[in-house]
């Protein structure tokens, strides 16, 4: 049986997860067919898909009726709904988790919005989810705020596995490397000290660069100043669109490289540790004029992760070419890059900007979940 396009994947060293989750997922026994038919070794979640599995299907509604009729309320029962859900991705998950040594085979859970600008408060709430969850294969979803930098390196030195989010700038994806080498040194050092902390080898991470929702801010722009220009300027700029997301990919890939090589990363690597992979997120495609895999099929390449959502899966497998793209045209990307910067598009700002409305999407997402649930409470209510 030939191999599908998705699996064939891993021939480049990039592993394929899901960006969803849901009872219509893992109890249809879906997932258990992306794992088998297309090597999908990883389970990805955030409130938002949370929110829609959860307010979309009535496969919970019994859920919550026990649950209310404990004396639960909304927010019991929303982390009720979603622990239980990822521990049953989780447990299916487990036999990729042990064949690959721990590489793949992760579930990913978040931690709640509202502590985005809080460091010590997502530091406790991760260890919190840690153990409540209990599963090896256990990723704690961290957003890649100032404050939730400084939280990865009290993580990693405590010996937490983490899923970096809401990436969405270069600088801000150096910040969290060396926020993971530095929590790596931490442990080491504990670990040195007498400490009873899980060994480096034991602790795992991924840095999730959010990728299409760059197009969509740099496209505006784009048009904006396609706009005030006159004829040859807008002509010029109109080909710019569609390709600052990619570019940023390839160049934070070429960093990740540099960080993950040299005399520190080898003494650390010496004592176990894994690389902090680079996660390729928001990878649907959201201007219909771009091609629908054009996020997965121009950033393939080894020690890589893409998370796809279930349509994406669909069109990959479809027509997607798999083969190493990741590393080419980098010159490109880069040139690219430098020709935003001096039409004063500033990435940097943008990035600060994506990461301030995910985590506001996030939340808002959180919140209408308890209100949807409140609701669906009040109505089995005696």
């Amino acid at each position: 049986m030939e191999r599908s396009r998705l699996a064939r994947l891993q021939d480049f060293g990039q592993s394929v997860w899901c960006d969803d989750i849901g009872r219509d997922l893992l109890m249809a026994g879906r997932l258990k067919t992306l794992i088998e038919q297309d090597g999908v070794s990883g389970v990805t979640s955030n409130p938002t898909i949370f929110y829609r599995a959860i307010t979309e299907s009535s496969a919970y509604d019994d859920d919550v009726r026990e649950l209310t009729a404990a004396g639960a309320g909304a927010t019991e029962i929303m982390e009720a709904l979603m622990v239980s859900d990822i521990r049953t991705a989780g447990d299916q998950l487990r036999p990729v988790f042990e064949a690959t040594s721990r590489r793949d085979g992760w579930v990913s859970i978040e931690v709640a919005p509202a502590l985005a600008y809080d460091t010590q408060g997502t530091v406790v709430e991760a260890l919190r989810m840690r153990d409540l969850v209990d599963r090896p294969n256990l990723l704690v979803k961290v957003p890649a705020t100032a404050e939730g930098v400084a939280a990865i390196s009290d993580l990693t030195g405590s010996g937490c596995s983490v899923n970096v989010t809401l990436i969405f700038s270069l600088e801000r994806y150096r910040q969290v490397m060396e926020a993971y080498v530095s929590g790596l040194e931490a442990l080491v050092a504990r670990r040195r000290a007498g400490d009873d902390v899980p060994g480096p080898d034991e602790v795992h991470s991924v840095a999730s660069f959010f990728i299409s929702r760059i197009d969509t801010m740099v496209d505006g722009r784009l048009a904006a100043l396609a706009e005030a220009g006159a004829g040859e300027n807008g002509a010029r700029l109109r080909p710019m669109r569609g390709k600052a997301a990619v570019a940023a990919g390839k160049q934070a890939y070429q960093i990740f490289r540099e960080t993950f090589a040299g005399a520190r990363w080898e003494a650390l690597k010496a004592e176990g540790a894994t690389l902090q992979r680079p996660l390729w997120a928001s990878t649907s495609t959201k201007d219909p004029a771009y091609s629908d895999v054009l996020y997965v099929q121009e950033l393939i390449g080894s020690d890589t992760v893409n998370t796809m959502p279930l349509a994406t899966m669909d069109a990959f497998r479809d027509h997607g070419e798999p083969a190493e793209t990741v590393t080419v045209g980098v010159e490109e990307a880069a040139y690219h890059l430098a020709e935003l910067d001096r039409l004063g598009i500033d990435l940097g700002e943008i990035g600060a900007q994506l990461e301030h409305d995910g985590v506001r999407a996030f939340a808002d997402s959180f919140e209408s979940l308890q209100l949807a649930l409140e609701a669906k409470r009040s109505s089995v209510l005696p």
